[in-house]
């Protein structure tokens, strides 16, 4: 029995590490935890099509954890999580949906010239130095745009819907928790799409990757409470243009 375990708990601990590190990023970022964990099951050979269903699968614990833990440490808007559950749930099941049959890496070069544009947004008006102003931004085609690409693209919620809303204005602590709160629910109806659409493998791998997000969790969820916003908005600025870079290069 021993010599059983021992194997499989070997197998497992790469896959607690991605978790951990993945979730960190996005739980202090509200974004990057479908990118950053495909982007190094990737690297660690797993296969493109099983790395997405394995990622969807595990955030559905991964983002349960981090978004009751913004919630426990006030992090959270009632107002903004009500008005992108419905669409981002939409969004998400009908990406999930058309996943199934056209390869998303097709559109992760348009997604990510627009988090680009995003990105460059948010970092020029932190080196502006003023305070910006908060603008309506129509949330319900925001969150099902967000919810869709997320599914497509293996990743994309949180840099869709958190750079959009805080390049528009929007108070990083609450947006980010918020943003984090409402993907569990998004996760949730893409993993069953994809349980019913192709079902699952490689459990070690989801296993590692739930473990490791959830011991993440509550430290991410408390660098974003207590991060200053501007450190946050600079943070969030680089990544989705660091990603973005990233995705338009392997794209050419």
């Amino acid at each position: 029995m021993e010599t059983e375990i021992g194997p499989l708990l070997l197998s497992t601990l790469p896959f607690i590490l991605v978790g951990f590190l993945a979730q960190m990023i996005d739980g202090a970022l509200g974004m990057a935890y479908g990118v950053s964990s495909t982007s190094l099951l990737l690297g660690l050979g797993i296969s493109p099509a099983t790395a997405s269903a394995t990622v969807h699968t595990a955030e559905v614990f991964t983002t349960a954890a981090s978004g009751f833990s913004h919630w426990r440490l006030g992090n959270i808007d009632k107002q903004l999580v009500r008005k992108l559950l419905l669409p981002g749930v939409i969004g998400g099941v009908l990406g999930a949906y058309i996943l199934a049959s056209i390869p998303g890496d097709r559109i992760k070069p348009f997604v990510a010239v627009y988090l680009l544009f995003m990105g460059v947004i948010v970092l020029w008006k932190v080196m502006r130095g003023g305070e910006v102003s908060t603008r309506p931004t129509p949330l319900f085609p925001l969150g099902l745009i967000g919810g869709f690409f997320d599914a497509i693209g293996g990743g994309g919620w949180g840099p869709i819907v958190t750079s959009t809303l805080v390049a528009r204005g929007n108070q990083p602590r609450q947006t980010i928790g918020s943003v984090n709160l409402v993907e569990f629910f998004v996760t949730l109806a893409e993993s069953v799409t994809f349980i019913v659409s192709v079902g699952l493998s490689h459990w070690n791998v989801i296993v590692g990757l739930i473990l490791g997000g959830i011991i993440a969790a509550p430290f991410g969820a408390h660098i974003v409470r207590k991060l200053p916003a501007r450190a946050m908005l600079i943070a969030v600025g680089l990544l989705i243009v660091g990603l973005s870079m990233r995705t338009i290069i392997q794209a050419f």
